[in-house]
């Protein structure tokens, strides 16, 4: 199931900024803004040189270093995965890291030093992409199931406590 939802969210990241890219900019290299909910909610091209919220636009390079080291820390934590709800968070999580990886390692102004597409704007907020929301609701299912007590493995917190209190 991870590589399943890993593998659908980061095609869809891809897809939707190959859209943004090809019909969210005029000839003339303007990018208007196209409303889809009236004013809550458009689609507007633009290039996020940093991380989430355009902060730590001169550190890229470190971004996409990070970026490499949580997606290691992903697959190794992986193997273990035996719940159900920690297989769609990481999965998720794996494909928002490597969304905006992707866009940092292979875009201009070119690698480690790639500006990430955005295109989803609300109001009053930075605009983002699929990566972000992926990533974003992949902290909270994380939040949830550390709030339920469910390790990565399936196990509950409390059955842990239990068997290592019978064991002593």
């Amino acid at each position: 199931m991870f590589a399943v939802v890993a593998l659908a969210a980061y095609l869809v990241d891809l897809t939707t900024k190959q859209l943004a890219l090809t019909h969210l900019q005029e000839a003339d290299g303007s990018r208007p803004r196209v409303d889809l909910v009236g004013d809550l909610l458009g689609l507007q091209l633009a290039f996020n040189p940093g991380a989430a919220f355009s902060l730590g636009e001169d550190f890229t390079v470190v971004i996409s270093c990070v970026a490499i080291v949580a997606t290691v820390a992903v697959l190794a934590v992986s193997v273990r995965l035996r719940s159900p709800l920690w297989a769609v968070a990481l999965g998720i999580l794996l494909a928002g890291i490597t969304g905006n990886l992707t866009d940092r390692l292979f875009r201009d102004p070119g690698p480690f030093h790639g500006h990430v597409v955005d295109m989803v704007e609300l109001p009053n907020f930075p605009i983002f992409n699929v990566a972000d929301m992926c990533i974003n609701i992949a902290a909270v299912l994380i939040v949830v199931q550390a709030f339920r007590g469910v390790r990565v493995d399936g196990s509950r917190v409390e059955e842990q406590e239990q068997a290592a209190e019978r064991d002593a």
